[in-house]
């Protein structure tokens, strides 16, 4: 069952543009401490041409913000800068190239920038995102609402949402991040249904890379399914390779990225008579090659191969030291041995498809 997606306007960042009539971007973060730009270019390098779609490196004084023309240089990606504290960066920052600025409602700390801001994103034809965390929120709104409960994110990017709609400046996003996912999912919930502003998601301060990407899957997850979000995050104590793999994997199992197979495996048990780890393994890295929306299934026995290989487009069913392949539910070859199973899968792929 396909997902509709919640109508949103469009948001141009650099080349890329964000929302519903658009395939949904992936992100990822320049990690770890103050880097030289050489180190920041290589980081982004490893993830070009790998499903991430914008890159965003934190901008912490006015050093960084002067790396921003030779990073752009040396990368495809658009560049989002990310800002703290200091709203003279948010304008050094497009001041240098930046495609997007993060602002953060919770310590943008002099308003008299924020029309300065505006006016030259709109001569430099970037675009805005307004970052509301649980974390940080502004003052009024944590005493307000005692904490930061999804009413006082949702007022705080709706309050920030409409000052930059009076300036007439349309080409932002919104995120309301926080790193409690029931919060994190109303808050989202809740705006979605007041405007049609493109959202970036993401689960923040999600923790290490298994317990990250469960909170990311499940917040992430259950927002896409509904029709929300535009962007997606996964922040993880972890590589932005990681990152971004993940992302891929929230996106595929929701039949919402179609740039490469969805692999099916089963968790093995005393039935198994092939090494399965072993060759799923295998038909990972044969199929890193292959830029299809197929589903593959590989499968470690008969019990649940047949009926796996019923939903897949390609199916291995292991037997012992042997395979059997499947197209479309329908044995395709029977007996095929386990040296060329990885082979006869390809030829079978490269020809129906």
């Amino acid at each position: 069952m396909s997902t509709s997606r919640r109508k949103t306007r469009t948001c141009k960042v650099g080349k890329l543009k964000i929302g519903s009539d658009h395939p949904i971007a992936i992100q990822t973060m320049v990690t770890g401490q103050a880097k030289t730009t050489k180190a920041i270019i290589e980081e982004i390098k490893s993830v070009e041409g790998k499903g991430c779609d914008l890159i965003r490196i934190a901008i912490p004084n006015l050093e960084a913000a002067k790396a921003i023309p030779e990073i752009k240089e040396k990368i495809s990606l658009p560049l989002v800068a990310d800002i703290h504290f200091d709203p003279r960066l948010a304008v050094a920052a497009l001041d240098y190239g930046a495609d997007k600025i993060r602002i953060n409602p919770g310590n943008f700390n002099d308003k008299s920038y924020l029309d300065k801001v505006i006016a030259l994103a709109k001569t430099k034809k970037a675009a805005i995102r307004i970052g509301v965390n649980a974390g940080s929120l502004e003052k009024d709104l944590w005493d307000k609402y005692e904490g930061p409960v999804p009413d006082a994110l949702v007022e705080s990017a709706l309050r920030w949402s409409s000052y930059l709609e009076n300036k007439n400046f349309g080409n932002f996003i919104v995120a309301l991040k926080s790193s409690r996912v029931p919060q994190m999912i109303d808050s989202y919930e809740r705006f979605a249904c007041q405007t049609d502003i493109p959202l970036h998601l993401g689960v923040t301060e999600a923790g290490p890379t298994l317990p990250g990407a469960v909170k990311s899957a499940i917040g992430i997850g259950t927002l896409l399914r509904k029709g929300i979000g535009d962007t997606i995050r996964v922040s993880i104590l972890d590589t932005v390779e990681k990152e971004v793999e993940i992302c891929r994997q929230i996106l595929k199992s929701l039949g919402l990225y179609t740039k490469e197979p969805d692999i099916i495996a089963c968790p093995t048990c005393a039935r198994t008579e092939i090494d399965l780890p072993s060759l799923v393994e295998k038909v990972e890295k044969a199929l890193s090659r292959v830029h299809k929306p197929i589903t593959v299934s590989v499968m470690g026995c008969v019990v649940n191969g047949i009926g796996e290989a019923r939903e897949a487009d390609f199916a291995i069913a292991g037997g012992k030291n042997c395979g059997v392949l499947y197209y479309k539910g329908e044995i395709y070859k029977a007996k095929v041995t386990e040296d060329r199973l990885i082979p006869e899968l390809l030829n079978l792929i490269q020809k129906k498809t």
